[in-house]
């Protein structure tokens, strides 16, 4: 069982190297709204109909929506998954688990720079782009989390219409190649990214960027201009991050 400052119900027999058997699964063909808590008590939900792509076409609707203040707890997000999980603002996902990710696995949404995503707990794995994506402004705080076979563990929207100043926080992360990288920001527009005991599994030859660094747009593409540590926005050491 992964530890971090909350602790998180994880089944039976699952470690931080195995991935949870479903109690069973339920279809879902229409977006299912969230407010207060859902405990999904591992059931694995998957898309059917309307919500049956789960490939990279953008403006997927989500299984889960999630209003602020809202938790989704104990579920497995089978495939296809189509938009994941969306959050209106402040929101806590616990020991929630995505077996082959669609668009994206969750995405914090809203306009407050007060709101906090906070994921703590669970995996996600077959992600061809990214993992978390963050649109609105505010905090995404990722842990105790594992992640395999990746684009990006963690996003900073690189061309949304209205750009904010956004921070993440990433700590004690299990990452398995192929993997891209674990963030990637805007410095242009002061997004912060503050890592710690990141393990990176499988990669002799170092192919996972920890922090990629891009020049945000409000349209058309971003440019990536850098990556590796520094001491305003990819807040880490080399000591922080270990290889096995």
């Amino acid at each position: 069982m992964m530890v971090g400052a909350a602790l998180v119900a994880v089944p039976a027999g699952a470690t931080a190297a195995s991935w949870p058997t479903p109690t069973s699964s339920q279809p879902v063909s229409a977006t299912i709204p969230v407010s207060g808590v859902y405990d999904g008590g591992m059931k694995r939900f998957y898309g059917t109909g309307a919500l049956g792509s789960g490939g990279q076409n953008e403006d997927q609707d989500p299984i889960f929506d999630l209003a602020a203040g809202s938790t989704l707890k104990n579920v497995i997000l089978g495939s296809p998954a189509a938009d994941g999980v969306h959050c209106a603002g402040t929101c806590t996902l616990l020991n929630v688990w995505w077996e082959d990710v669609g668009e994206d696995a969750a995405t914090l949404k809203g306009t407050s720079s007060s709101q906090t995503m906070t994921i703590d707990g669970g995996g996600a794995r077959k992600a061809s782009d990214k993992v978390f994506q963050h649109n609105g402004p505010g905090t995404m705080i990722i842990r105790n989390f594992q992640v395999d076979d990746f684009g990006k563990l963690y996003r900073s929207c690189g061309n949304c219409k209205t750009q904010y100043r956004r921070n993440v926080v990433v700590d004690n992360i299990t990452a398995t190649a192929p993997g891209k990288a674990i963030v990637g920001i805007n410095t242009n527009y002061g997004d912060t990214a503050k890592l710690t005991r990141i393990t990176i599994v499988n990669d002799s030859k170092k192919k996972i960027k920890v922090c990629d660094k891009y020049k945000g747009v409000t349209s058309g593409e971003p440019t990536e201009i850098g990556s590796g540590p520094d001491s305003t926005n990819c807040l880490y050491k080399t000591s922080d991050v270990t290889y096995r």
